[in-house]
């Protein structure tokens, strides 16, 4: 135990989470005894390591786990990690690099032996680094996406999808990463505002004899674009029918410029007459919009990228140069052919990965898609009608947003790291799809009538899985909900409760969570969704380590330990509002974890007369009603999702009313002894008060525990009884609440005046309220430090006077201050204060500055006169009560 005046962090956290693994507090099985409570981590990529909002999460994760464990239900906090195909792919890549190996020179099976190499290297990372937070987590628990059991439910889901006409496979427009080489879903791309060009090209209309004979018709039509690079695989310029600038191009052709291939002018409403020019170019191929154009009007499809954003051959121009590479060289050579018109900047949205921060593609492709329109009919239904509910609920109107607009999600990835598609191809281009080779080797030779196929003659899809596509079963694949669909974990804490996470993958993640858990168990997968928000630097950035703004948490930990990390998090971070992190609220955590300690240490310090009666009967009453009604705002404020506001009333609780008030209250004069009572009630409250603590602050009030008086051998904190709603008199708090305002009435009356702390003073009361002040004399003479307390009938002359709850209080001044130092000081301030006054009087008056000023400003001024005139009235009372 730490001997020093400020708390130690760093000399009991590693002892008490090693006790705590050691025997087994964080382990959890099903106890038809106790009512189950179920949290599974959102797990992070192992290619993580911990950040600011995985800070900010898992202790709220805690927070819920340790309160639910104290309150006698069987918490099971499933930790694990997520494979992350795109990103870990990345890394696996980059690694080999760095050994001078290309993934282009390994086989798909020598990749993945580098790829699981690196995973057992670095994938545990993150898991370590919040055992340092504090993290309960059931560590035995811990899974992985890519374990052999969850990739087997993985692939098992895929084909029950697929026979239930759910998955299928086509042709479809998608978003492409050309760094990742890979096709994403819409929830994979980031919009970033950002500056574009618009460039304006000359297109050469085709001009026939009767075009020629008619001068009217011009030689070009402009055409706007943004991405000059896709010119060559243009099949047409859109123009709106009733635009009458364009009525002369109607049938006609124009050519593309540079490349002269002639291409239609078709007509189209769609084409929005007052946007640009008004004419557009169509590419079926690399734009969304331009492929639905494309399919209306029967158009030709010409895709000129490569996988890696390079143009190919059909591009005829540019070939092999990357996709902005080439915008540079057109534009260069479109203004030296002279039909570069002109350049636009124009405020845009670029949409980019989330994964490699590469600019996406829009591309046709082959891939798997997953049909969501069913699936989300029942998942829409349990948020709306709160059978799942959104702590905020605000973030309902977002859901049904997605919910009501959602998209066949496109689950093929081009990469190797992650669950292979089960689909096998058979010599013809057929195919089918199974759990293993050697059904599909059936199913192909029932499906052809082919029945000398061998396992060798079928090809299994190259692609893997969406990661998404194996994170979505996660509530059910821990507990092996689909390789033993009835064992006893999957029946025990399935549904979970609750479920923490951030407000951006409420759809793509959340939202499939849900409809999976609707599709394969018929039930919702947790009850409750606490969104946080996001961790912001004090400019309103997103927290990130490419702008460096994010602080190291386990730095901050270092430096200010991890409950003073924990709380600091949490004082300005309610549910579904972002946090702006001010690494000041971390040292007021740190201050708070000292705080604790030092009351620990003052009551630690007492000694002990038996023979002394209770003087503190009072205050005793006193702080168990306040703590009782403390109590109850506290598990409103849990039952709520009010985690924030939770942490603030036990921070109120603690710091003001147990610490700054009881603990002055009851504590016996310097080197005097304490009476047994006092202590006895008072050890008992510091029990309370560090069990409403333990859920945000818990290796502290671990050490604190054992310390304050001796523990059984399994009496930890952490599975303490956590406290029960009590009844509190409501009368003692609210006559409490006015004696220490009266308090503090004194206090401000010393250092107003300048009377030093340990100087007594004489106090007289003429009363006219209902509060019966017998029981608080005690209290009153020792925090105010008055020597004498009187009831008087008439106002005391040569007093300052102060109002509390209907009565009034009289300090006299005579031997406690300076009577002529005092009223030079006040007629100074007086003359002063009145001089001020003049001067914004002076100004109100001109009318040239109320007519002429805003009203901002009038009214500003009007509150500088208003001060001070009170200011003057105080100041003249004060002058004579001297």
């Amino acid at each position: 135990m730490s001997t020093g005046t400020k708390y130690n962090p760093k000399e009991i956290e590693n002892k008490w989470y090693g006790s705590w693994l050691e025997h087994g507090f964080f382990r959890s099985k099903p106890n038809p005894k106790k009512e189950p409570y179920t949290i599974v981590i959102p797990p992070p990529n192992v290619t993580g390591v911990l950040h600011m909002g995985h800070m900010l999460n898992n202790t709220i994760q805690d927070i819920l786990v340790r309160r639910a464990r104290m309150r006698g239900k069987e918490a099971c906090w499933v930790p694990g990690t997520d494979h992350a195909s795109i990103a870990t792919e990345a890394k696996v890549v980059a690694m080999l690099q760095e050994r001078g190996i290309q993934k282009s020179d390994l086989t798909r099976e020598e990749f993945l032996e580098y790829a699981w190499e690196w995973k057992e290297k670095y994938g545990g990372i993150i898991l370590e680094q919040l055992k340092k937070l504090g993290a309960s987590c059931d560590w035995d628990r811990t899974r992985f996406t890519m374990e052999e059991d969850l990739s087997a439910a993985v692939i098992e889901v895929f084909v029950d999808l697929y026979r239930k006409g759910q998955i299928y496979r086509g042709v479809r427009m998608v978003n492409w990463d050309p760094k990742g080489g890979t096709a994403l879903s819409d929830e994979e791309v980031i919009p970033k505002d950002t500056m574009a060009k618009m460039y304006h090209l000359r297109y050469e209309v085709v001009r026939d004899v009767d075009d020629v004979l008619n001068e009217g018709v011009p030689a070009y039509i402009t055409v706007a674009t943004s991405r000059p690079e896709t010119i060559m695989a243009d099949v047409a310029v859109a123009v709106n029918p009733n635009d009458e600038r364009y009525k002369h191009l109607h049938g006609k052709k124009v050519r593309i410029p540079l490349l002269g291939r002639a291409i239609p002018v078709i007509l189209d409403e769609y084409v929005s007459i007052d946007f640009g020019t008004g004419a557009l170019k169509v590419t079926p191929a690399h734009d969304l919009n331009d492929y639905e154009l494309g399919l209306k009007h029967n158009l030709p499809i010409i895709d000129i990228l490569n996988d890696d954003g390079s143009l190919n051959e059909k591009a005829q121009l540019y070939v092999g140069q990357d996709r902005f590479a080439a915008r540079r060289n057109i534009v260069k050579d479109l203004e030296e052919a002279e039909l570069l018109v002109k350049i636009e900047e124009y405020a845009s949205v670029l949409q980019t990965s989330e994964r490699t921060g590469a600019v996406i593609e829009p591309r046709l492709s082959l891939q798997w898609f997953c049909k969501m329109d069913a699936m989300a009919k029942p998942a829409m239904e349990a948020v709306m009608e709160d059978e799942i509910k959104l702590h905020p609920p605000k973030f309902k109107n977002m859901y049904r947003s997605w919910m009501e607009n959602i998209r066949d999600w496109c689950i093929s990835r081009q990469l190797w790291w992650g669950q292979r598609i089960p689909a096998y191809y058979l010599p013809d281009g057929s195919y089918v799809v199974a759990c293993s080779t050697e059904e599909a080797l059936e199913l192909a030779r029932h499906e052809s009538g082919n029945a000398d196929l061998q396992a060798e003659d079928l090809r299994q899809d190259e692609d893997v899985l969406d990661t998404w596509f194996s994170s979505w079963l996660w509530p059910i694949s821990v507990f092996d909900g689909f390789k033993d669909p009835d064992n006893k974990d999957i029946q025990y804490y399935y549904p979970t409760n609750d479920l923490v996470t951030a407000p951006e993958i409420l759809f793509f993640w959340v939202a499939r969570m849900i409809m999976a858990g609707y599709e394969f168990r018929n039930e919702p997968p947790f009850r409750n969704v606490y969104l946080t928000g996001i961790v912001r630097d004090a400019q309103g950035r997103k927290m990130s380590k490419s702008l460096g703004n994010s602080p190291d948490p386990l730095d901050l930990i270092e430096k200010y330990g991890a409950d003073g990390v924990r709380t600091g998090m949490l004082f300005s971070s309610q549910a579904g509002n972002d946090l702006f992190f001010d690494e000041k609220l971390i040292e007021q955590g740190r201050n708070f974890s000292n705080k604790i300690w030092n009351a620990f240490r003052l009551i630690k310090g007492w000694e002990v007369d038996e023979t002394l009666p209770c003087p503190n009967e009072t205050a005793i009453r006193w702080f168990e009603s306040r703590f009782n009604a403390a109590f109850v705002q506290i598990e409103d404020h849990f039952s709520k999702y009010r985690i924030s506001d939770a942490l603030l009333s036990v921070y109120k609780l603690v710091w003001d009313d147990f610490c700054s008030n009881y603990l002055e209250m009851i504590k016996p004069t310097y080197q005097q002894p304490i009476d047994k009572e006092t202590l006895k009630a008072t050890v008992g409250f510091m029990e309370q008060v560090l069990k409403v603590l333990h859920p945000f602050m818990p290796f502290l009030t671990e050490e604190l525990w054992h310390e304050l008086k001796e523990r059984k051998e399994l009496e930890y904190i952490i599975v303490a009884s956590w406290p029960k709603k009590d009844r509190f008199n409501k009368e003692i708090i609210d006559q409490m609440e006015s004696v220490l305002k009266v308090v503090a009435a004194i206090r401000n009356v010393r250092n107003s005046k300048n009377i030093p702390n340990n100087k007594s003073l004489d106090l007289s009361v003429k009363q006219m309220g209902q509060l019966d002040y017998a029981p608080f004399l005690g209290i009153i003479r020792k925090l105010g430090n008055i020597s004498e307390i009187s009831l008087v009938q008439e106002s005391v002359e040569g007093a300052i006077s102060f109002v509390e709850a209907g009565d009034e209080f009289f300090i006299p001044m005579e031997g406690n201050i300076d009577v002529a130092a005092e009223r030079e000081r006040l007629l100074k301030e007086l003359e002063y204060t009145q001089g001020f006054l003049n001067s914004v009087t002076k100004k109100l008056s001109n009318e040239r500055f109320v007519k002429g000023a805003p009203e901002a400003v009038i009214a500003n001024e009007r509150k500088k006169q208003a001060d001070a005139e009170a200011k003057i009235k105080a100041l003249e009372q004060s002058l004579a009560a001297l």
